[in-house]
């Protein structure tokens, strides 16, 4: 989701890469799961998390519809995102003891928080969010530690490229409102409906998908 924001009043001034220390390690999160209550539609889930939650739980996209996640507008497009349930507004992967029972195969935005992201022109780095996660005395951890994620440098394309595209189509629903529905349908037939083979590598079917992608006229990688 993009969101225009003052990096001084929400992060600690310093941009990261994947190499940087940063304060981030929650510790295993001991006692607390704030920040799996009350996120309304904001998690929202890039093909790749959703391929790791149908591979991870063996279900199928419209199953995972069932129960787990919901469809929403963000920013003028129409994207999965994590369901909350109950007046507690809690994580529907979140156990009574308030751990995460998907943590092993947890969507990306889960994994980068308590970070963010800011993007520019051809890349984008990281920032700490300071006034975003309760637990304090956090230690230093490398970035891509904290991530936790393999074939970085191969996410990190990944996801750049999944925001540029997202961004060429709100530009153009921007323009042309009438085609939210249509563009919005695509997307998720082509990238989420669409099964993916669970043996097979998420990136060469999802670039394969991208390719053939002529929704925005984008260049493609």
């Amino acid at each position: 989701m993009e969101r225009q924001i003052d990096m001084n009043e929400v992060s600690d001034g310093r941009r990261y890469t994947a190499n940087d220390l940063v304060r981030a390690d929650c510790g295993g999160c001991q006692g607390c799961s704030a920040c799996c209550h009350k996120m309304g539609s904001s998690i929202i889930l890039d093909p790749l998390d959703v391929f790791s939650l149908c591979s991870g739980l063996h279900q199928s996209f419209e199953q995972l519809l069932e129960t787990h996640i919901e469809l929403n507008i963000a920013d003028r497009l129409i994207l999965p995102n994590l369901k909350m349930e109950g007046k507690e507004e809690v994580c529907t992967f979140l156990d009574q003891k308030g751990r995460c029972q998907i943590h092993a195969f947890r969507p990306g935005m889960c994994r980068l928080f308590p970070l963010g992201r800011y993007y520019e022109e051809d890349s984008f780095w990281y920032f700490l969010q300071v006034h975003e996660c309760p637990k304090e005395n956090k230690a230093k951890i490398k970035v891509k530690k904290w991530l936790g994620i393999s074939e970085l440098k191969t996410y990190e394309r990944f996801v750049k490229d999944w925001h540029d595209y997202l961004k060429g189509l709100r530009e153009t629903v921007t323009k042309e409102p009438e085609k939210i529905k249509t563009l919005s349908m695509e997307v998720l037939h082509k990238y989420y409906l669409a099964p993916y083979q669970e043996e097979k590598d998420f990136y060469q079917q999802f670039y394969q998908r991208f390719s053939e992608d002529n929704t925005t006229g984008l260049p493609h990688r």
